[in-house]
């Protein structure tokens, strides 16, 4: 097909989902002449698995995104149906906010707010090669031969990429949700010389509102108390028409059918070839690697306000048919439900991180960032937050400027990213809280006061916001300050009260601080017998001088093991270095190191393989100054 210069641009992403979304938006807005190319227009930040936004360390990765500057917390408050505080009975560690997403109105939502974006060009098309010169991308090639050229690339092409879609028997190229596919620029990428694997990942059946029987399952209402994403939505804009869920379970009989059938399950013929979700996994697998389990959750999520379409959560297969319908209608509440689109598995093509550098650039190619499920992952949050790094270190590359790179004791989404590229990943890579070893300083509560600064310093958090946060701030830091000044003494409402409280009396006076530290006590307990602070406190302020009270000694510990790692991360590693120079390297360490290229020695720590013994090694020759390089 003829070519033919259709116009250039700084900064060109390549596809529209929750990575490519939030990727054009941060390029946008750091004032780059940016350009969205997408498959499709009417699936911009579309939703073809479970339409929802949070739960455990991804509701955090949401919160962080906002502070960052990002757009999928202001989108999903503006589109929600249900919000609720997950694990409100644990600590403020494990704490999660999830909503329930109108489907629609959060693609339609986000696709408004990408055409209203200064700097930022949406247009409909399917690249189908990369060009590059001298190891340099310089542009991309659609499937009409349009040229658009520009001085960075980000890729995320998510499940489309060289997309599957199997049921039962049946299989054929497609992107998701019966989308078009992207073919070529898979083999392009394989032609650039990138190593490329085969990932997979399922959606379970729809079925129609009007044919469960709710009768028979538990309801799931949101919360009553305001909750949002943004730190900027305010509370009075929280949604009090919400829509519940529902919790119903699948039984003996759902077990049977389903084991009946594992014949014609695609995943044991070998029909599914790509490596699938193991913390997300289909509902024929959990019957096999949990065969002792005499029930499963299944919750009915509502896809909409002005849909009948009900998400199955917990019963993703790839099943033939026949057998999703017997299966649905096995299923307590369920007898009668009429599905209204079958699940599916989809094959795609995934870009093996650890050919990444920790800004999402790659190593091969100078300039080409890759983010999203073409990286690996799993989830929508996942997917937007390595958009948001990738588009605002595109934007950066473009303006010479110092590359952004958040550490492991910074966000989820460093350790996300740390994982990635430093440990690589052989399934879909899902973010857990038990992947964070800083979990008790990364907490939902305080994304804002540990990355709004940095949101601010790199163009993307607005003076506006900027000021909301000081002040909040300021209000937390004024109460922390007149907390640790007031003394309270023993007096006998104090005693009758801590007697109520089945707890230990006072014996002398405490200052409020210290009496707040007792895991009986709450803020609201301690407003009662001190005087009102000078102006009244949001729930936000409040909560997190709470948090920040009891929690003191352990954040205070979590925070000293940030330093020695700060320390590590500031321990560079030579560009080029040639780890086959250096004697006494163990064979696997070496092996690993030129395979990862470590930046600095915290994240050379950090990869498997690689032992202390050998992290001395290194660091002795880096002072020593003495270590052979390779030619660039």
């Amino acid at each position: 097909m003829e070519q033919f210069e259709r116009g250039e641009y700084d900064v060109i992403v390549v596809g529209a989902g929750h990575a490519g979304s939030e990727a054009a938006l941060a390029s946008a807005r750091m004032g780059c002449n940016t350009l969205l190319l997408t498959i499709n227009l009417d699936m911009v930040a579309f939703m073809p698995c479970n339409p929802s936004v949070g739960g455990p360390a991804k509701g955090v990765v949401v919160r962080e995104i906002d502070a960052l500057g990002g757009e999928m917390g202001k989108n999903i408050d503006k589109t929600y149906i249900q919000m609720r505080m997950l694990n409100t009975g644990k600590g403020p560690a494990v704490r999660a906010l999830r909503a329930q997403a109108d489907k629609n109105a959060y693609a339609e939502a986000m696709k408004h707010t990408i055409e209203r974006q200064e700097h930022l060009t949406l247009r409909q098309g399917l690249v189908d090669d990369l060009l590059v010169e001298e190891g340099k991308v310089v542009g991309v090639v659609t499937s009409t031969g349009a040229v658009y050229r520009s001085q960075a690339v980000v890729i995320t092409a998510g499940t489309a990429l060289k997309g599957e879609i199997i049921i039962g028997e049946l299989k054929y190229s497609s992107g998701p949700n019966n989308s078009q596919p992207s073919i070529k620029l898979g083999e392009s990428l394989r032609r650039l010389g990138f190593e490329v694997d085969r990932f997979k990942t399922g959606t379970p059946p729809r079925v129609k509102s009007s044919t469960i029987d709710y009768s028979k399952t538990e309801i799931q209402p949101g919360d009553t108390l305001p909750n949002h994403f943004s730190f900027t939505t305010p509370d009075s804009e929280y949604l009090k028409d919400q829509i519940p869920c529902w919790l119903t379970y699948t039984n003996e009989k759902t077990h049977q059918i389903i084991q009946k059938n594992l014949h014609r399950a695609p995943m044991f013929t070998g029909i599914v070839e790509g490596v699938g979700a193991r913390y997300c996994p289909s509902i024929e697998d959990k019957i096999v690697r949990f065969a002792d389990k005499p029930r499963h959750q299944i919750f009915l999520e509502p896809e909409g306000r002005y849909t009948e379409e009900v998400y199955i959560q917990g019963l993703s297969t790839s099943l033939p048919e026949d057998v999703q319908h017997a299966m649905v209608q096995s299923v307590e509440g369920l007898e009668q439900a009429e599905i209204m689109r079958s699940g599916y598995a989809i094959e795609y093509d995934v870009v093996l991180p650890h050919q990444l550098r920790s800004t999402l650039e790659t190593k091969l190619v100078e300039g080409l960032f890759t983010a999203g499920q073409t990286n690996g992952t799993s989830g929508y949050e996942e997917a937007a937050c390595q958009g948001l790094i990738a588009g605002i270190n595109a934007a950066r590359k473009v303006k010479q400027e110092e590359p952004f790179i958040l550490k492991r004791s910074d966000a989820y989404i460093g350790v996300l990213i740390d994982d990635l590229v430093t440990k690589g990943t052989n399934e879909p890579y899902r973010l857990l809280t038990s992947r964070a070893e800083y979990r008790l300083i990364l907490r939902h509560d305080n994304a804002d006061l540990r990355l709004t600064e940095k949101g601010h310093a790199i163009g993307l958090v607005s003076d506006e916001d900027y000021a909301l946060y000081l002040n909040k701030k300021q209000q937390i830091e004024e109460e922390m300050t007149r907390l640790r000044s007031i003394r309270l003494k023993p007096t006998p409402a104090i005693q009758a009260f801590l007697e109520s409280k089945q707890t230990a009396q006072l014996k002398d006076g405490i200052l409020a601080g210290d009496f707040l530290k007792r895991p009986e006590i709450s803020y609201r307990d301690l407003a009662t017998f001190i005087p009102e602070p000078e102006e009244e406190l949001d729930h936000t302020v409040i909560e997190q001088v709470e948090i920040q009270v009891k929690y003191e000694g352990y954040i205070k510990k979590a925070l000293d093991k940030v330093g020695k790692l700060k320390r590590m991360e500031a321990k560079k590693i030579p560009e080029n270095i040639d780890y086959n120079a250096i004697n006494g390297l163990a064979t696997e360490a070496r092996q690993k190191l030129i395979k990862i290229e470590p930046e600095t020695i915290a994240q050379a720590s950090r990869i498997s393989g690689v032992n202390p013994s050998d992290i001395s090694i290194l660091m002795v020759y880096i002072e020593q100054g003495k270590i052979a390089k390779l030619p660039k």
